[in-house]
């Protein structure tokens, strides 16, 4: 959760009254903040560092957080956002053209007319900026703000995505003219910007928006232009907002706008800019939009565990920033602003309500319980902590790997098809290390024995973890189409194979759960039967069974794929579905 830092004495001087740190912190309890810490800085003075939710964006800057405060303390009522006719429609223009669609498609605007800055505001103003950008624009991939100084640059402003050889500009805090190559490995070795290089460092092309003359604003998502930098004498603000999600792309504007259009000389207003695409379309920005949202009053009592009358229940959401009214059905109207993007369902209107009524105040809820039931560990997680246990006291460290890998993990390097394996795959994955959810945990163990090869050997490491297979039964996949099961993979590797390693291992798994070896006089059991597999050396592998049934295989690893994975010496492993091995065993408490 983001934590912001406000300096105690602006806070209660735009508050009104002064607190002590305890009554503050009770105050933002009561909110639903916390104050996490309490610095005596010696240059900003004493300062709160306040937690607040990742999804309230209206909280990330002092000014957010003393007008909702002041709202909640029924000091001020609720400001009413607005667009006002631009002084020049025609200069608040952003043209798109059809190149930007190769890097960074969507853009959005808004002018801020007749602001006053102080160093406390311009602070608060470029802070707010980094925390959309580190939150909701996750580190500038979904959306980068630029600012800047509306009377140094001259409308309808330019999008356009053209070769880093033909964008040349002096970038923000700079002197000289700066080739945009040449500018992004400068900044790759910059402490701040270098995480933003790679972006579009690789693109063809990359995003730049400059005026009607030419002159470059800002290179998306690097840099602004020094040309047009704000500074404390700025009076008119233009900012623009590129991004990758349009939607996202316009919760950061609207934020932007309703916390600081209150400096402005007709307080809570923006001008609107209008976004023209290759295609013909034309869009305004921004939003500023109040939606309407019906609640209904007992849904509300009831998650909160209260029973509070419509009336009352409005009075204290419009202390939360959310005006409402009852509508004489039961229900209550609630006009979301333009502020709260996190107000989506009936629910978060119910959440809002009971941080009002405080939840110090919810009763507890004494009654005893219409069941009586007695509790007990689930046996396939009791079966999987006992052979944990088991595993470590025969000297294998547990390892724990990651669910989601590549197909070449899974196939190639295992030497599989995956044609014929119900394997789930990862809508649009981030990289292709999460391409896949595993179909065995055998891979994991061999990355991690690869990641650790300076250690001396013999390595010794077992997991006991879920793997995930698609399975089209609705009554065991509750509708998602896949499932869970639960597996056992240790492995053993050496400067030889270990065979009688692992299969020792085995024989003591067998012994604590209490399955005899099966031979011709005891036919229950469990016993070992050749059987090649792709990933196992052939002639050196095989299924274990019990009773009969297939439970796991055992082997020498390939030599291949001890080669696919970057090793050097052999590995014998053993994977067994503990699933199966607990309803072959009846394993349960003992």
């Amino acid at each position: 959760m983001p934590t912001v830092s406000v300096n105690r004495e602006l806070l209660f001087k735009t508050l009104g009254k002064s607190y002590t740190d305890e009554e503050f912190d009770e105050l933002c309890f009561q909110y639903g903040l916390e104050v996490d810490d309490i610095v005596d800085d010696p240059e900003k003075g004493m300062t709160y560092k306040i937690e607040v939710g990742a999804n309230r964006y209206d909280l990330l800057c002092i000014e957010g957080i003393a007008r909702s405060l002041s709202v909640y303390l029924g000091k001020e009522s609720l400001p009413r956002y607005q667009l006002v006719t631009a002084k020049d429609p025609q200069k608040n223009r952003l043209i798109v053209k059809p190149d930007t669609a190769r890097v960074r498609p969507y853009v959005v605007g808004a002018v801020l007319r007749g602001m006053t800055f102080t160093q406390a505001v311009y602070d608060s103003f470029i802070d707010l900026q980094d925390k959309l950008h580190q939150n909701l624009a996750r580190k500038r991939t979904l959306v980068a703000i630029g600012t800047h100084d509306l009377d140094t640059i001259t409308g309808p402003f330019i999008y356009d995505a053209r070769p880093p050889t033909d964008i040349s500009f002096v970038p923000l805090n700079q002197t000289q003219e700066i080739r945009a190559d040449k500018m992004l490995e400068m900044f790759s070795h910059d402490s701040h910007l270098k995480e933003y290089v790679p972006i579009i460092k690789d693109k063809p092309v990359y995003p730049v928006i400059t005026d009607q003359k030419g002159v470059v604003l800002s290179l998306p998502p690097i840099i602004n232009g020094n040309h047009s930098k704000i500074t404390l004498k700025t009076r008119n603000v233009f900012i623009e907002c590129t991004a990758t999600d349009k939607h996202k792309a316009q919760i950061v504007l609207d934020t932007l706008v309703c916390m600081f259009s209150g400096y402005c000389d007709q307080p809570f207003t923006a001008e609107p800019v209008e976004v023209e695409y290759p295609s013909g379309e034309k869009l305004q920005y921004p939003a500023l939009r109040y939606v309407q949202q019906e609640a209904s009053v007992d849904y509300c009592n009831k998650l909160a565990g209260v029973e509070e009358s419509a009336e009352s229940m409005c009075k204290l959401l419009t202390s939360m920033s959310l005006n409402a009214k009852p509508n004489g059905e039961g229900k209550i109207v609630v006009d979301v602003p333009p502020t709260r993007y996190d107000v989506l369902h009936e629910c978060d209107i119910a959440e809002d309500f009971a941080v009002a009524y405080g939840f110090d105040k919810l009763a507890a809820d004494l009654r005893m319980p219409p069941t009586n039931t007695i509790g007990q560990e689930f046996e396939l997680n009791y079966l999987s902590d006992k052979l944990r246990l088991l595993l470590s006291q025969n000297n294998y460290t547990e390892a724990a790997t990651f669910s989601l890998c590549s197909k070449a993990d899974m196939g190639e390097r295992m030497r599989v098809s995956l044609e014929d394996k119900p394997w789930v795959r990862v809508g649009n994955p981030k990289t292709a290390e999460c391409e896949a959810v595993r179909i065995n945990l055998l891979p994991g163990i061999l990355k991690t024995i690869a990641a650790n090869k300076h250690v001396a050997l013999p390595i010794r490491l077992f997991e006991v973890s879920d793997i995930v297979l698609r399975n089209k039964c609705a009554a065991t996949t509750r509708g998602t189409g896949a499932r869970n099961h639960r597996f056992l993979c240790a492995v053993n590797y050496n400067v030889r194979g270990g065979m009688e390693v692992i299969q020792g291992l085995l024989d003591n798994i067998m012994i604590a759960l209490k399955v005899p070896f099966a031979d011709q006089d005891n036919a229950r059991g469990y016993t070992l039967e050749g059987k090649d597999y792709p990933s196992y050396f052939p002639g050196f592998c095989g299924d274990v069974l019990i009773n009969g049934v297939v439970v796991g295989q055992i082997g020498l690893v390939h030599p291949e794929v001890i080669t696919n994975f970057n090793l050097n010496n052999p590995a014998a492993a053993l994977e067994l579905n503990l699933e199966k091995v607990l309803e072959v065993t009846n394993f349960g408490h003992c």
